[in-house]
């Protein structure tokens, strides 16, 4: 882990990797900034290339990033910042809903997605957390959602 200031620490690709269960073609976050002083918080990056498949469909001659893998992205990026913890090592994280889902604009090949992630409410192995996905410092999409964090099956 890259240590930032303040508290803030850097997951590289390969530490996500280590972490999220997640793989290609559906691995949807390459980093993700957590800060020991905001533990409710996180920042997840995905740099979308001309060459994710999904393009190749969605949509010929005017490529956007399907809002479901954006919702993904914030997901994945939460996903990061509760099973990095020493307690939830090895675990899963589930979807449980998808509230109050709302795209602003589209994502496009060649931009930054910056993905702001905040736990809500947290009740043992539950939790709600804000998503809000950002490209050049204007809002692209936001969603709320709960999951559950699971044993991983042996």
């Amino acid at each position: 882990m890259d240590e930032l200031k303040n508290g803030e620490k850097l997951l590289t690709h390969e530490e996500v990797l280590k972490i999220i269960p997640h793989r290609y073609p559906f691995l949807m976050i390459d980093k993700v900034k957590i800060n020991d002083n905001e533990p409710s918080k996180a920042i997840g990056y995905k740099c979308i290339s001309g060459n994710e498949g999904f393009f190749q469909g969605h949509f010929p001659g005017a490529p956007i990033m399907p809002g479901a893998l954006i919702v993904e992205s914030m997901a994945q990026t939460s996903c990061a910042m509760f099973l990095v913890k020493p307690e939830w090592k090895g675990s899963l994280a589930y979807f449980m809903t998808i509230e109050n889902v709302k795209f602003r604009q589209p994502v496009k090949p060649g931009d930054l997605l910056e993905l702001h992630v905040e736990t809500l409410k947290w009740v043992g192995r539950r939790g709600k957390v804000r998503g809000e996905a950002f490209v050049d410092g204007k809002l692209t999409a936001e969603a709320e959602f709960m999951f559950m964090i699971v044993d991983k099956p042996e």
